[in-house]
């Protein structure tokens, strides 16, 4: 059947065409890099940065204005999740009380489709139980939307024509344009679920009473709210017609102005009309607020736009994007003072489509590095240029075939999904690889006269089987991927997906269009010489041409390969001098021209050196490195038939090598302790103590055992810094704390921007108090890039100094000090990257310790290390703002904070815990002023407690009694008492409260003032009231490895009676290490299992039982490989030295790796392609003893050399090109490297090692055939 398939597409090669062509066309339609070419339309992959792997989560937002958080606890939250958790499928529910609103985050098994979660609610919201909530509170679903959909945040600025910010604008004027007209314009984006505001003030009508007043006129409160009300109001008295016109008829009467207000009748003495200007203040003033928005210092408006949930978060924002250029003109201007024209301009500060575009940009050039490099490994290891060229065109093809793949099954691009094409880029090029070399043999030993289409078919006939039987080991390897749950099936299986598609591309593409193209490569020559002379010389004008726009590389390229077949036609193969070394030299000139050029050209992009050093620095290291790696697999090649003669002479003493592999390996993983902890355990029993002895405890230190985390965090650009107040401050100290922290951080050169925030924005996704910051700090990329995410190359000098437009030069440094931007420099291709860093910064870690020294402000906590969209994640999952944490839960939130400090304590203490980061919710730290009323006081004055409380509310809080109707614009209408008379108790207790009789009393003589400390916010879970202890781990430990020594020591406390655990108080560890650790449950059940299956494939390609095992040993030498390589990137002594003044271990960025999901992805892909080498020469050993039977034991070993020295070939090129195109991936530093390189590193290592292979399964076929012979003798 799979010949049928190849010989048809051979032989019908318009229908290749036509297909290779829809291909091409579809997946430039369907790329998620936005390509638009010519007539073609555009499709795109929906793009984000990462994957959402937050819960499958809805909110119930309710607010009660002005109530206490326990007054919302106990009255709202409790009541409702109660009610709430009788859903199906809810698996948990958690909730927040806070001043004014309660939260209700309910959390679905991930089962549930996010929609009709949605309807069960509202099911249940429609049919409240009477009493259950207060009246008038009526509870609201929130936005279709998670935190993470969060993906534009703005401000509103008053800008000149030239952008430059004037000033001029008040606060309130900005926040009601956001209100209503910058909010609605862009909530009516596509795409968008919410856009909510925050900072500024919300306009409303004060109307602050005259207690004196009131008691003068004998008027009490409740007349005031009433006489407000009734002025208030519009009506309709339907129509009427006059001269046959009908009219329709109203009668206006909103509130259009202060003066409206101040003309209301309270009442009528004497025939004399009390107006509320008579006994009050109308005023227009600021509504209480309870978060605000601060910008480099200076308070500002602004919003965020919520995508909504499944939405194409690129396309999103570029929606919103053009929305905004759409209502730009129309937002208002004003003429200042000076003359300056100021217009209100939307100006973004958090914009994820700059990650987007710097991690596509990442991947981008990651997989044009490996492409490149696959040429130029194939060119020297095949010494054939056409082979390369038809090689390498499996990858763009392939996977222009993926991202059709991804637009139709549902799979978003992103860091995660498009890293499955990277680390699948070798096994992709291994297909083209063992099918061209396989062709290039056949074609070499083709018998006179037998056409080349019969023997590119023979050629790829022979080796379909082995390519198949390849793919399927590795897709069928990725089924642990498929199968993982929750986070980290979000966040992996986008990529087990990708993988599995390039894959099976490559395969379609190796043996339906790569046969075709073989044949139109290997057949096209020109024959006549004239024409190939006209040609070359073509070629040599072209590239000239070429040198005058400056296009030097293409240029030098074209004139070079023109010279090079010129000279070709004049010294033939067959010429006179053809031994000599310049005739050898001419007829490989075309290959070395080119091997030199992509060397360049991979130099120029990758820079692996770094834009630093000069390009012909990056040339040599380049040429270097590649050179040293293939050099050694060519001195592998030329001495693999003395390597193996000796290993099958001397068997037993090869076989202790690959063991030797494998048991360090299982040591790297599990620990010296681990793997030999029976033998301390068996000396023990006869009274020796090896445990302590100088060389067991030396290998214990140097084998502990690999760390384990959840992900490597993904460097954002941004940090969300999120620290805390104490919980008694007010509004206006937090203000300038969050403005102090804001200049502070500005005057970093690498942070690029700076907005703080604290308390909550205007939408049920924000539930936070006043007392939390988040502050939002942009650094700059470390060299500026394009909007594409790409390197941006500017014009200099010799002196490597950049030329700014003003003719200025100015070094690199000297220009970060100044504060050069882009605008300022002259882009050139051939000149230098502009590093935005100082020197000292080497990394992002060190921004963040810059960050850290600035930012410690007494009365302010410090904070982990955190970034926007990692902090959303965990707040999903965990409901906690840190990493990890502990959750207490208790009968009471005394109880629950008194515990919380005393473990923090103990978390301050433990080596591996950062101290700094440790912090427990102080719960119970807000001032409360209690108003306790005396019932026997309001009985004799004929009061009851509601009359008391209106007055309360009214007179203290300021009750809203009605809204105006201003065209587009609403603005409240409150009446109160004047802040000088409810600014502390005594002023308090002088409010006039109105009694049956007519008389009016002080409120003091019926109700008893009392101080007292309460819950700024007040946290539960399934009902339980709970409070948690924050903290972070050291750098250099592991997520997993923190945990259990922070569970260690507290039990250790508990044990020794230091910590007393009260009645009813329970703890538990949360964080993202949870993933972790769920994940590894899982995988240990389904891996082996996964092996097993790869196992079977094996058995039915090669019908043997023993076959298959020695195949299936290149697994257990790669997954030893790659725990090595693992082991020796923590290692500081490993390549710890310095080429051309760059440092090898900060080239590679080898630290310490922890087992994480992500490196035990690259395991799992690792698995898949360790046993290609192994099927590649058992195939060729199994074909050639079933020809060819030997007769005795020489003839045996003889046997086996021949098949090895077959496949070695293909065997080092598979190796090769796996192993040399993660370099760029393992040297990347991009946007979505920090993913990528975990995941790369068990393959590198993995398939080093796994190439013993090459020896281990000829060493035990010959084995295992010497013992059958010498049974069939005896």
């Amino acid at each position: 059947m799979l010949n049928k398939i190849i010989r048809y597409f051979l032989e019908n090669k318009l229908v290749t065409v036509l297909v290779l062509i829809g291909f091409i066309a579809w997946g430039i339609v369907t790329a998620p890099f936005g390509w638009q070419i010519g007539a073609l339309p555009s499709d795109p992959v929906p793009v984000d940065a990462i994957p959402d792997i937050g819960e499958n989560q809805q909110i119930v937002f309710t607010q009660w204005q002005g109530r206490s958080p326990q007054d919302i606890e106990d009255q709202i939250s409790y009541p409702l999740t109660t009610y709430l958790l009788g859903i199906p499928g809810v698996k948990s529910i958690r909730s927040s009380s806070i001043f004014g609103f309660s939260s209700i985050f309910i959390i679905f098994s991930e089962d549930v489709e996010f929609y009709w979660s949605r309807s069960r609610i509202l099911e249940k919201l429609s049919s409240l139980p009477s009493g259950l909530l207060p009246e008038g509170v009526q509870p609201a679903l929130g936005p279709d939307a998670t935190a993470l959909g969060q993906v534009y945040w703005y401000t509103i600025e008053g800008r000149d024509k030239d952008g430059n910010p004037t000033g001029g604008w008040d606060l309130h004027e900005i926040r009601t344009v956001q209100d209503f007209y910058v909010k609605y314009g862009l909530n009516a984006t596509e795409g968008v679920s919410e856009v909510a505001s925050i900072g500024g003030f919300v306009q409303e009508y004060q109307i602050d009473v005259n207690p004196d007043a009131l008691k003068a006129y004998d008027i009490p409160l409740h007349k005031v709210m009433q006489a407000v009300q009734k002025s208030n109001k519009d009506v309709g008295a339907k129509t009427i017609e006059i001269n046959q016109a009908e009219y329709l008829v109203r009668g206006l009467g909103y509130i259009k102005k202060v003066e409206d207000i101040e003309k209301a009748v309270v009442a009528v003495q004497e025939n004399v009309p009390v107006r509320i200007k008579d006994i009050g203040v109308v005023s227009l003033g600021p509504s209480t607020r309870r978060g605000l928005l601060d910008k480099d210092g200076a308070e500002v408006v602004g919003g965020v736009v919520v995508a909504r949930y499944g939405a194409n978060p690129l396309k999103v924002i570029n929606n919103v994007k053009d929305k905004i250029k759409e209502v730009a003109p129309g937002l208002p201007k004003k003429t200042l003072a000076d003359g300056t024209v100021s217009q209100l301009t939307i100006v973004p500060f958090y914009d994820r489509s700059e990650l987007i575009y710097e991690t596509l940009g990442t991947l981008e050039e990651a997989l044009s590095l490996e492409i490149l490099i696959s040429i130029l490994v194939v060119i020297v290891m095949v010494y054939n240029l056409r082979a390369s060229f038809l090689i390498s065109s499996i990858l763009p093809i392939a996977v222009l075939m993926v991202f059709i793949a991804m637009r139709y099954f549902g799979v978003d691009a992103n860091i995660v999904a498009l890293s499955g094409i990277a680390i699948a880029i070798g096994t992709m090029v291994d297909l083209g690889i063992i099918l061209s070399e396989n062709i290039i043999k056949h074609i070499d030993e083709a018998p006179p006269g037998q056409k080349l289409i019969e023997t590119i078919y023979n050629g790829s006939a022979e080796v379909a089987t082995a390519i198949l039987t390849a793919v399927s080991t590795t897709i069928v390897s990725f089924i642990p991927v498929f199968t993982m749950q929750a986070a980290e099936g979000k966040l992996f299986g986008p990529l087990a997906f990708t993988k599995t598609f390039a894959l099976i591309a490559a395969l379609i593409v190796s043996l339906i269009i790569l046969p075709t193209l073989a044949h139109w490569f290997f057949g096209a020559r020109i024959k006549n010489k004239i024409v190939s002379r006209w040609v070359n010389i073509a070629l040599v004008v072209v590239g000239l041409l070429a040198l005058i726009p400056g296009y030097y590389w293409a240029g030098i390229i074209l004139t070079l390969y023109g010279l090079a077949g010129i000279l070709k036609d004049k010294y033939p193969e067959e010429h006179t001098d053809s031994g000599k070394w310049y005739v050898k030299l001419i007829q490989k000139a075309d290959l070395i021209i080119v091997v030199l050029g992509i060397t360049w050209l991979l130099a120029k992009y990758w820079l692996p050196l770094g834009a630093g050093k000069t390009l012909l620095l990056n040339v040599i290291f380049v040429a270097l490195l590649v050179g040293f790696i293939l050099g050694s697999f060519t001195l592998l090649e030329y001495y693999y038939k003395s390597i193996l003669k000796w290993c099958l002479d001397n068997k037993v003493k090869f076989l202790l090598i690959p063991t030797f592999l494998i048991l360090l390996g299982a040591n790297v993983w599990l620990g010296f302790n681990t793997v030999f902890g029976f033998i301390p355990k068996a000396f023990d029993k006869l009274g020796w103590d090896l445990r302590t002895t100088t060389v067991w405890s030396g290998l214990t230190h140097t084998f502990p055992g690999v760390g384990k985390e959840f992900m490597p965090s993904l460097d954002e650009g941004s940090f969300l810094l999120m620290p805390t107040s104490m919980p008694h401050s007010g509004i206006e100290y937090n203000r300038k704390v969050v403005g102090q922290l804001d200049m502070l951080l500005t005057n970093i050169p690498e942070v690029d921007l700076t907005v703080g925030k604290l308390g909550r924005v205007e939408s049920a996704l924000d539930p936070a108090p006043i007392s939390m910051y988040e502050n939002i700090i942009n650094y700059k990329p470390e060299y500026m890039l394009s909007e594409k995410g790409h390197r941006v190359r500017f014009k200099v000098d010799k002196e490597d100094r950049f030329i700014l437009n003003s003719g200025d030069s100015l070094s690199n440094e000297d220009a970060i000090n100044r504060g050069v931007t882009s605008e300022e420099l002259i882009p050139d291709d051939n000149g230098n990257y502009f590093r935005n860093w100082r020197p000292q910064i080497k990394s992002p870690d060190d921004i963040w310790n810059e960050i850290v020294k600035v930012t410690k402000i007494p009365g302010v906590t410090s904070a982990p290390k955190l970034q926007p969209i990692e902090t959303r994640l965990v707040m999903l999952q965990t409901g906690m703002r840190a990493p990890m944490g502990i959750k207490v839960y208790g009968p009471d939130l005394k109880t629950i904070e008194d515990f919380g400090l005393q473990l923090e304590e103990v978390l301050k203490n433990v080596p591996s815990v950062k101290a700094e980061a440790v912090f427990a919710d102080r719960i119970v730290g807000k001032p409360y002023l209690h108003l306790n009323i005396n019932r026997d006081e309001i009985s004799r004055y004929g009061l009851n407690v509601e009359d008391v409380q209106q007055t309360i509310e009214t007179a203290i809080g300021g009750m809203k009694i009605t809204s105006t109707v201003e065209g587009r614009e609403r603005f409240p209408v409150r009446v109160r008492y004047p802040r000088e008379l409810r600014d502390d108790p005594e002023s308090l207790g002088k409010i006039l409260l109105p009694t049956p009789t007519g008389a009016q009393i002080p409120i003091s003589q019926v109700v008893d003032f009392e101080y007292v400390r309460g819950p700024q916010a007040i946290k539960s879970e399934e009902t339980f009231l709970v409070g948690y202890v924050l903290f972070d781990k050291r750098d250099g430990y592991s997520e997993v490895g923190v945990v259990n020594d922070a569970q260690a020591a507290i039990q250790s406390k508990i044990d020794e009676g230091d910590l007393i655990v009260p009645a009813g108080i329970s703890y538990k560890f949360s964080g993202s290490y949870e993933n972790q650790v769920r994940a590894e449950k899982r995988l240990s059940i389904i891996v082996p299992l996964v092996l097993g299956i790869v196992f079977l494939i094996l058995y039915f390609q090669f019908k043997s039982v023993s076959t298959s095992l020695m195949v299936f040993t290149g697994i257990a030498m790669a997954f030893s490989g790659g725990f090595i390589m693992l082991w020796l990137y923590g290692q500081d002594w490993f390549v710890n030295f310095s080429i051309f003044g760059t440092n090898m271990r900060d080239l590679f960025q080898m630290h310490t790796i922890n087992l994480s999901v992500a490196v035990w992805v690259g395991f799992i892909a690792l698995f898949g392609i360790a046993t290609d080498d192994g099927v590649l020469i058992a195939t060729y050993l199994d074909q050639s003893f079933e020809r060819n039977r030997p007769d005795n034991l020489k003839k045996v070993r003889e046997a086996v050399v021949e098949a090895g020295l077959r496949r070695i070939r293909p065997a080092l090129m598979t190796v090769s090109t796996t192993m040399i195109a993660l370099l760029p991936v393992l040297t990347s530093t991009g946007r979505g490297a920090d993913i990528m390189i975990p995941m790369a590193i068990p393959s590198f290592g993995g398939m080093a090692f796994a190439l013993v292979s090459i020896f281990i399964v000829p060493v035990l076929y010959s084995m295992r055939e010497e013992r059958r012979f010498k049974k069939t003798l005896s």
